[in-house]
């Protein structure tokens, strides 16, 4: 056979596995799209949850998935960033350093349910604080964390040496490097990340059954007090999200229309997912005009 046969063939394998892919995904997204919009509604959007019974909506499970989304993110972004630039500009090249690198990749494979029962063992029972938004947030920020380190590092590893030398040539020193030049050029790359994290992060379910806990007590919109049980802000409240909602409706039965809350419930995920996706690739595009070329596109 010549090389050029062989040539073909290949592409046509590759081209119909692509193709695959790509009739999978539109039909599951179509499929979800499609029974989603059939039931959802406003109503169910804003009334909360009912125990049993048909009825009653996921405003509660919707509003504890966005908040946890927000607390998750402002503990971990700063802590991936930091640690993202110093593995990448300040850590020595020794044989510790490449260990907690290692372990950092050890780490963003690990279960997100492991993740859950430390935090359960430790924080929810040692630490008698119970199930809470602190402790949810605190089992997606360990999962999340390495991704992130990972991911930041990798973006400040993959800019040109030469730049660092031209930056010191000029007499700049390492943090205004940092500042003026590395940070700016990694903005786009860390907002995907970010925004790829929160993806994960708002469809968690797993950790999220043993940290934050099962049920989502009614909430007083009214009340912005963080220290009133019944105030949406208060972080040491118990907090259903919606994917674990997902999960507990259909697993203990009690709701005849667990169906039709599910199918509500997986459009809204999937479709806050792509927002994000969206978000992120326009947003990234802007920042990376205006720290760059100091301009728009």
């Amino acid at each position: 056979m010549s090389n050029s046969f062989i040539d073909k063939v290949a592409k046509k394998i590759i081209l119909l596995i692509v193709l695959l892919l790509l009739s999978f995904l539109l039909l599951f997204l179509t499929y979800i799209f499609g029974m989603g919009i059939r039931y959802l509604s406003l109503k169910s959007i804003l009334l909360p949850s009912q125990i049993t019974g048909s009825g009653g909506g996921i405003r509660d499970q919707l509003f504890n998935s966005v908040y946890m989304l927000l607390l998750t993110l402002i503990i971990s972004l700063p802590l991936s960033i930091g640690s993202g630039i110093y593995l990448a500009e300040f850590a020595p090249k020794n044989k510790l350093v490449d260990f907690i690198q290692n372990m950092i990749d050890v780490l963003s494979y690990m279960p997100s349910i492991v993740v859950g029962l430390f935090i359960y063992l430790i924080i929810v029972i040692k630490f008698n604080i119970g199930f809470s938004i602190l402790a949810g947030s605190l089992a997606l920020t360990i999962f999340n964390l390495p991704i992130l380190t990972a991911n930041i590092k990798n973006a400040f590893c993959n800019i040109s040496q030469a730049q660092r030398d031209a930056g010191k040539a000029l007499g700049l020193s390492e943090w205004n490097l940092i500042k003026g030049i590395l940070l700016p050029q990694t903005i786009p790359t860390i907002i995907v990340a970010v925004v790829l994290s929160a993806g994960r992060i708002f469809g968690e379910a797993a950790a999220l059954i043993y940290s934050s806990g099962q049920s989502a007590p009614l909430l007083n919109y009214a009340n912005w007090n963080p220290f009133c049980m019944d105030s949406p802000l208060n972080i040491m409240r118990p907090a259903e999200t919606l994917s674990v909602y997902i999960w507990k409706i259909n697993s203990e039965g009690l709701k005849p229309d667990a169906e039709k809350i599910s199918f509500c419930s997986i459009l809204i995920l999937v479709g806050v997912i792509l927002l994000f996706d969206l978000i992120a690739h326009f947003l990234g595009n802007y920042l990376h005009q205006k720290f760059i070329y100091g301009k728009k596109k």
